[in-house]
């Protein structure tokens, strides 16, 4: 059974609010998301990597919401008719809003990794000047 479009049967009015709408979803997770990862990289600076890779989870997570909510949109404009909702400066800043923080989460993945391993190096050398290994 094919899904309804939720623009069906939607004034121009009511299809610009909902696009509006969806754009704002997209940020607002965006913006948590970012949140997450910020508190991670707090996590990192302190050396407590299991509550940033617990953040870090979290902020993936809120920002799939937003992935997905960009996507259905997408689909739902490539697949025309009711659903074709044009050019929006909003949700076109949702979209970059959503690369950016995307990109900042990846960062603060690579940033655990990072210390991670300095971490463990440090942890080596310390035990091996202190003749523990």
């Amino acid at each position: 059974m094919e899904e309804t479009s939720p623009m069906s049967g939607m004034s121009q009015e009511e299809k610009d609010e909902y696009v509006m709408n969806k754009a704002m979803e997209i940020i607002m997770n965006s913006g948590d998301a970012r949140v997450h990862a910020s508190k991670a990289m707090d996590c990192i600076a302190k050396g407590d990597f299991e509550q940033a890779k617990a953040l870090l989870k979290e902020a993936d997570k809120v920002q799939a919401a937003a992935h997905n909510i960009q996507t259905d949109m997408i689909q739902g404009d490539i697949r025309g008719g009711d659903e074709k909702m044009g050019y929006y400066v909003l949700f076109a800043h949702a979209q970059d809003t959503l690369m950016t923080i995307q990109v900042e989460i990846n960062m603060t993945k690579s940033m655990l990794k990072l210390a991670a391993a300095y971490q463990e190096r440090l942890d080596a050398l310390e035990k091996k000047v202190n003749g523990e290994g």
